[in-house]
């Protein structure tokens, strides 16, 4: 049984997520700032509706620019407010 544990708990730390949005600022050195869209639904309604949260994600090469296509992954705490790395997205 402790077997078991050991793996799930391996493959629970290996799993890092990942999220995709559009680059809104690139204002700060090593920062840009991604907005996230996703669906919600009314519990009562069930009507869908757009909800966004915006991420600060590290960029070391400052090479993407506002309106990019990125994917951020999660990593350990960089700053006080960046905790995800920004990453191509392969079309």
């Amino acid at each position: 049984m402790n077997e078991n544990n050991n793996e799930k708990n391996k493959e629970k730390k290996s799993a890092k997520k990942g999220k995709i949005g559009v680059v809104v600022s690139d204002k700060m050195d090593k920062t840009v700032v991604v907005k996230i869209d996703r669906l919600k639904m009314h519990s009562k309604y069930k009507k869908k509706y757009k909800v966004s949260k915006k991420y600060k994600a590290h960029d070391g090469e400052n090479k993407f620019k506002v309106g990019d296509k990125v994917m951020i992954m999660e990593s350990s705490p960089i700053s006080k407010d960046k905790k995800w790395v920004a990453r191509n997205v392969e079309k």
